[in-house]
Formats: C-alpha cells, sequence, structure tokens
C-alpha cells in the first residue's frame, strides 16, 4: 500500500491515477496510523516551500515523515521533493524536512521563469538506475532548484544552468519534474523507483 501525503498542496489525484496505472493500490491520506501502516511513502507538492511546510507543520506531520523517510521507500515530487531538504526560500526563509542536506534557491538563468516544459534528462554514473532516461523528456513547473552535493544527485536537465532532476540518498528519492504529467516516460521512472526500492 502506497500512502499518497494529502497536505492540501498535492497534486495527489494525477498521482494516485499514475501509481495505480502500474498496479499499485494507493490512498491519499494525512491521518498518521494509515501512514504508519503504509509500505510507501509518497509526498507530492505545487506552490511555495513555506506555504507546504506550514502546512506540514498545521498536520503534525513534520516529525513523523521524518520518521517514515528512515524506515521505508520515500519519494518527493516537484515540491515534495524541494520539502525533503533543509531549507527553502520561496515565500521566505523557511526550514525543511532536513531528511536529505541542501538548499532551495530560485534558480540562476537567463531563461524565462518559471520554468515550464519538456526538458531532457542527463543521467550517469554506474550503476545509476535513472541511466535508461538520458536523452528522454520531462515535463517540468519551478523558479526553484536545489543545491545539494553531487553524490545525491542521479540526473540533471539543462534550463541555462543544470538543474538536479532526480536525486537520491538510500530508500529516498526526489523528483523535481511532474512524472505523472510526463507520459509514459514518467510512469517508467515511477516503476524504477518502486523496483529500486523493493531491492
Amino acid at each position: 500500500m502506497i500512502a499518497i501525503v494529502d497536505y492540501g498542496m498535492g497534486n495527489v489525484a494525477s498521482v494516485s491515477t499514475a501509481l495505480r496505472k502500474l498496479g499499485y493500490e494507493a490512498m491519499i491520506t494525512d491521518d498518521r496510523e494509515a501512514l504508519q501502516k503504509a509500505t510507501h511513502i509518497v509526498l507530492p507538492g505545487v506552490g511555495s516551500f513555506q506555504a507546504a511546510m506550514e502546512e506540514i507543520e498545521e498536520r503534525g506531520l513534520k516529525n513523523l515523515l521524518r520518521e517514515m523517510a528512515e524506515k521505508k521507500p520515500f519519494l518527493g515530487i516537484c515540491l515534495g521533493m524541494q520539502l525533503l531538504f533543509d531549507e527553502g526560500f520561496e515565500g521566505g526563509e523557511t526550514e525543511g524536512l532536513s531528511i536529505l542536506p541542501g538548499t532551495i534557491n530560485k534558480m540562476e538563468t537567463e531563461h524565462i521563469l518559471p520554468h515550464i516544459g519538456w526538458n531532457a534528462l542527463e543521467a550517469e554514473g554506474e550503476g545509476n538506475p535513472f541511466s535508461q532516461f538520458t536523452g528522454k523528456h520531462v515535463y517540468f513547473v519551478h523558479s526553484f532548484a536545489v543545491k545539494t552535493k553531487e553524490a545525491y544527485i542521479a540526473a540533471t536537465a539543462d534550463y541555462g544552468m543544470t538543474v538536479p532532476a532526480i536525486v537520491r540518498k538510500g530508500n529516498v528519492y526526489g523528483i523535481q519534474f511532474h512524472p505523472e504529467k510526463s507520459g509514459e516516460v514518467g510512469i517508467d521512472i515511477l516503476k524504477t523507483f518502486l523496483q529500486e526500492a523493493a531491492k
């Protein structure tokens, strides 16, 4: 059972549909007991970093999500990926979940922001499960991007700067783009996360 965290700021329905397409049962919830019983946690998100963390705090989910990330396969999508890190500056300086080390900063690019559209992935590194997606296009919508250690970056995209597109540390994964809006490639990326998490 995959739990999709509902904190009022996520594209939860489309993520649920994508997971069901892969044959997985998914529930949309903010219930503490349900999240604890789930086999996987998916944290989606659309909106500002500050507003999202305020919602998570108000629902009493911050420490629980940190706890779940230590025990279960955990996937952050778009804003949900950004929330995994230490600190964000969208809407004001705000502490994140600190599941992964890094900060979320406004993109330093001459291109128009927000970054909206299809961009090719670049994934390198021996044993990288996402290397099969190099050259494949996925759909982005964002103005902020993570700064983190190269060791945690599994794939990037170019938008007048190198954009960390997929991050990973142990059983915790983050996807900056919208896999649920990226056609069959996005579905295959979700499938890869679930397969890797099962190892």
